[in-house]
């Protein structure tokens, strides 16, 4: 914009600029007011449709997190269940067998018991048993009872029950008897 058109107060000198403010029209305040006016209505509602376009893709992206998640929670334990599925027909199978000896039984039961363990070690299902002597942890370990014992205070003396973690979190501690204080 020129100093002419930009300043009021500035008088036109050349002839040029003469010829220029005569051909322009003469400016009213108020057209110009309303003209603004148009222009930040139309960029109020620009921004309106923004923030609501935006509200709208944040919620799209809420719900389909919430929808993964709810997903993931329904579908979490499917490894877990399937790796566990061979352990069950093995007791169904021993279960369905006629006039079976004890030492079947015993056998069946080891065998058993091998792929129980072997499906709970392959989901990260680790055996907490502490050995008789180690450091009692109140994060891996339940006192049940406090014995007298020629071990150091506070260390494992038994086992009543082992525990179990997954993932490094306890899902259950072991249960054990501990040396007292001395």
């Amino acid at each position: 914009m020129s100093e002419a058109t930009s300043n009021p107060n500035h008088q036109p000198q050349s002839e040029e600029e003469l010829a220029a403010a005569a051909a322009m029209p003469p400016t009213d305040p108020l057209a110009d007011a309303q003209a603004e006016l148009l222009n930040l209505k139309a960029q109020n509602a620009d921004l309106a449709d923004q923030y609501l376009r935006a509200q709208a893709d944040v919620q799209n992206a809420r719900r389909r997190a919430d929808d993964e998640i709810a997903k993931a929670r329904k579908f979490a334990v499917e490894a877990f269940a399937e790796s566990l599925l061979p352990v069950l027909d093995s007791l169904e199978a021993g279960l369905a067998i006629p006039n079976v000896t004890i030492e079947q039984i015993r056998e069946g039961s080891e065998a058993t018991l091998r792929q129980l363990k072997s499906a709970l070690e392959r989901n990260k299902v680790v055996e907490i048993a502490p050995a008789a002597g180690t450091k009692f942890d109140p994060h891996h370990h339940q006192a049940i009872s406090v014995v007298p014992a020629a071990q150091e205070p506070n260390t494992v003396v038994t086992v009543l029950q082992k525990g179990y973690s997954i993932a490094e979190r306890v899902l259950r501690p072991a249960l054990v008897t501990v040396t007292a204080p001395k």
